[in-house]
C-alpha cells in the first residue's frame, strides 16, 4: 500500500531482505491516495475527519466507475500513480493485487492489466478458493462473499492468463480472512494439491493501528507464520516456497 502511513518503513525492511518477493497492493478504497485529493474528486471522502481519504462504499463507487468516464479517468490516474510510486522504491515488482479484492471489478482489472504492463507487472492475484480444499482442513460453510466473487474471479483468471500474466491455481485467505490460525495454515500446507497455491494472511503484532479490521486476529496470523508446525508442514510436503518470480523466473 504505497500510500499508507507505514509504506516507507515497509520499503526499508524489504530492502534489507533482498530475497523477499514484494508486490503492489493497489488501494482504491479505505486508505490515502497517492495523488492529491483534488485530482480525485469522485474517489475520496469530501468532509469530516476522513476528508481526502479514499471512499469505502465499494458498490456505489463501482457503479460510478462502470458508468462514468470521468470517474474511470481518476481511477486510471491513481492506479498509474501507485505503480509509479512502487517503481520509485527500486524494489522488484513480484505481483499485484488490490485492497478488498477490488480488482474483481472488470473495469479496474482492465486498467491494471493495461497500466501494469508499462511497469513490468506479470502476476496478479485471482481469488479462486476451492471449498473442498478448505473442508479437508476443517468443516467450513461457503462464505456468502464467495458466492458473489467466484464467477468474477474465474473470469478474471481467464483474462489474466490470456494476457500472458501469471495467476495461481488457487488462493487461500478469503474464507478465513483475519483468522488464518496455525491449525488452518498448517492444515492447508499439509494438504496442498499439485500446482501453484497462494496463501495470504494479515500478520501484525497488535490490532491497535489505523485501518485495522474489526475482529481480525492479527497476532494469531503472525504466530501462524512463525510456527514450527507450519514450517514442518512445508518440509514434509516438499513444497517450494517463494513468490511469482520463482514460478517462471525472468
Amino acid at each position: 500500500m504505497v500510500g499508507g502511513a507505514a509504506a516507507a518503513d515497509a520499503v526499508a525492511r524489504a530492502r534489507r531482505m533482498p530475497s523477499l518477493r514484494v508486490g503492489l497492493h493497489l488501494t482504491l478504497s479505505d486508505d490515502w491516495p497517492v495523488l492529491p485529493a483534488k485530482a480525485l474528486p469522485d474517489l475520496v471522502v469530501k468532509t469530516g475527519a476522513a476528508a481526502g481519504r479514499l471512499r469505502g462504499d465499494l458498490a456505489t463507487l463501482g457503479l460510478a466507475i462502470a458508468t462514468r468516464a470521468s470517474v474511470r479517468r481518476q481511477v486510471e490516474a491513481e492506479i498509474r500513480a501507485q505503480f509509479e510510486a512502487y517503481q520509485a522504491t527500486g524494489l522488484a515488482l513480484d505481483h499485484v493485487n488490490a485492497h478488498r479484492h477490488y480488482h474483481l471489478h472488470p473495469t479496474i482489472l482492465s486498467a491494471i492489466l493495461a497500466i501494469g504492463a508499462d511497469f513490468g507487472a506479470r502476476a496478479l492475484r485471482t481469488p479462486i478458493e476451492p471449498l473442498a480444499d478448505l473442508r479437508r482442513v476443517e468443516p467450513t460453510p461457503r462464505p456468502p462473499v464467495a458466492l458473489l466473487t467466484a464467477p468474477w474471479a474465474a473470469a478474471m483468471r481467464r483474462r489474466v492468463r490470456a494476457r500472458g500474466w501469471l495467476a495461481a491455481d488457487r488462493v487461500f485467505g478469503l474464507a478465513w480472512s483475519g483468522h488464518m490460525t496455525e491449525p488452518r495454515l498448517a492444515g492447508l500446507i499439509a494438504a496442498l494439491p499439485p500446482g501453484v497455491t497462494e496463501i495470504y494472511t494479515h500478520p501484525a503484532t497488535t490490532a491497535g493501528f489505523v485501518g485495522a479490521a474489526e475482529g481480525y486476529a492479527y497476532g494469531d496470523e503472525l504466530a501462524a507464520l512463525l510456527s514450527p508446525r507450519c514450517r514442518a508442514a512445508v518440509f514434509k510436503n516438499a513444497a517450494a516456497v517463494g513468490g511469482y518470480a520463482d514460478i517462471n523466473p525472468a
